[in-house]
């Protein structure tokens, strides 16, 4: 199956879109679209939060890095100011992804695809 996109008003792939996209090319309804879709940034987001990596085969994995505390300084004043130590997400592409932003894949399995096949399981 393939995921159009063309559609969209906004460069940016948003939940709403994604959901719209579950609704139109899978069938789900709206309501179960959306519910979808929320849940699975909402499991995505829990697991982050709990320091756990989240792994999406053929898209990424994302990662909770803690850095530590260093000196910083203030940019307008040039004042050093402490920067405290701090939990970040990270995000590495998958060899999949990469290729497709390349073009080394064939444009049916695009990106949108794949989310959307992530969610079907």
């Amino acid at each position: 199956m393939e995921i159009s996109v063309e559609s969209l008003e906004t460069p940016a792939l948003t939940k709403a879109h994604l959901a719209e996209l579950l609704f139109d090319q899978i069938g789900l309804n709206k309501r179960e679209s959306k519910d979808m879709i929320d849940a699975f940034f909402d499991l995505v987001a829990d697991r982050l939060v709990d320091g756990t990596d989240v792994k999406i085969s053929g898209f990424g994995n994302f990662q909770i890095r803690t850095k530590a505390p260093r000196p910083g300084r203030n940019p307008r004043t040039g004042e050093p100011i402490p920067i405290e130590a701090r939990r970040v997400v990270t995000f590495h592409a998958s060899h999949k992804l990469k290729e497709q932003i390349q073009g080394e894949v064939d444009a049916s399995s695009g990106t949108a695809n794949l989310l959307v096949n992530a969610l079907k399981r």
